[in-house]
């Protein structure tokens, strides 16, 4: 199955744009737009865990100050469609290279309770 991405609501939303001007098929939903429009602005790190994997998404965020330890924690009882953090030094350009790359490459299998920094 092809990798489907859910944006954190931390995650730069040109990051997100670049992506699909890049790559128009991948299936990468914004923060705002995810939990059927209500979005994921005021919901605890490991609810977004929650949402994304319920929907078999791959979240993409900057947090790498507390995402690892709410991975650690949800993964512990629950099934991860992963989690890649970007730094926030990285640009746009190479962030959004490393997406493309990875959903051209890979699939969404191999990415399961995995977390990734792109750096």
């Amino acid at each position: 199955m092809k990798i489907r991405y859910q944006a954190d609501r931390d995650l730069n939303e040109a990051i997100v744009s670049a992506v699909k001007r890049q790559e128009p098929t991948i299936d990468f939903q914004l923060a705002g737009d995810a939990r059927s429009g209500q979005g994921l602005d005021a919901v605890p790190d490991g609810q977004v865990l929650a949402e994304a994997a319920k929907e078999g998404r791959i979240l993409v965020t900057h947090d790498q100050r507390t995402m690892p330890y709410h991975f650690g924690d949800f993964i512990a009882n629950n099934e991860c469609p992963g989690v890649f953090i970007i730094s926030q030094d990285m640009d746009i350009g190479p962030a959004m290279e490393s997406l493309v790359l990875a959903w051209a490459a890979s699939e969404a299998e191999e990415w399961i309770n995995r977390i990734i920094r792109i750096e």
